[in-house]
């Protein structure tokens, strides 16, 4: 079996907003075969270390590497251009196109192979090919979650950034989420994961990390963390 490569790392990252730092010197890594979940309390910087990743903050010190080139401080546009893609929290679909155009919309960079791709992703999510005619702004919270997901993995991507995709959906598509983050990863596609959701979220991932107050808590292996007594209190509803 060949050994797993980093593709995206972070390595001692101070950053924040303004003259505030809100991560202080975190350090993650993705390799090319896993799905890595990010886990913390509000305010940790789950969701600013993805936005270092993106170039939407500045980082004061560390470095972001992917593919091990050194990619700190590169615009948004760049990074995204390097098949680095993202899936914010909200406001994540064009509401007003059908699902079939949000996914052409996801392949604009990369037009060739787009029909091939469309229908993996129809596949890979089968609510989706029945609705691929309707708006995606009629849909449900769960179903516009999948065509975020689908629309970028338009590119092919070298990873993906989800922040928080199971927030605010109904138990069943929570599982269908994790589901399909699952298969993502199994179809190629590494996969970094900011989520609150600690339970499942462990349960699909190879590792985690536990964010508090902007640096690093707990490392460790999805099962490794469920099974730990500082984690499973402060995010699994244990008790001493």
């Amino acid at each position: 079996m060949a050994e797993a490569k980093k593709v995206l790392e972070l390595s001692d990252i101070h950053a924040g907003y303004g003259d505030t730092d809100i991560l202080h010197g975190i350090n993650m890594h993705v390799c090319d075969d896993e799905v890595v979940v990010v886990i913390g309390p509000n305010g940790a910087g789950k969701s600013t270390a993805v936005k270092a990743i993106l170039g939407l903050l500045n980082i004061r010190k560390g470095d972001v590497l992917l593919n091990d080139q050194v990619i700190t401080g590169t615009p948004p546009e760049k990074v995204i251009n390097q098949r680095v893609s993202y899936v914010p929290q909200t406001h994540n679909v064009f509401v007003s196109l059908t699902v079939q155009e949000n996914l052409e919309m996801g392949a604009w960079t990369v037009p060739e192979g787009m029909n091939d791709r469309i229908e993996r992703m129809y596949e890979m999510f089968p609510d989706l090919a029945e609705k691929r005619r309707q708006a995606a702004g009629s849909l449900s919270g769960g179903q516009r979650q999948m065509v975020a997901m689908a629309k970028a993995l338009m590119v092919d991507p070298e990873v993906l950034l989800l922040d928080e995709p199971t927030a605010g959906l109904s138990p069943l598509y929570r599982s269908v989420i994790f589901a399909a983050v699952q298969s993502i990863k199994d179809n190629g596609v590494p996969v970094l994961m900011v989520e609150q959701n600690a339970k499942q979220a462990l349960g699909v991932a190879d590792r985690a990390y536990v964010l508090v107050d902007g640096s690093n808590r707990h490392t460790g292996t999805g099962q490794e963390l469920r099974e730990d007594p500082e984690v499973a209190r402060m995010f699994l509803g244990a008790r001493d």
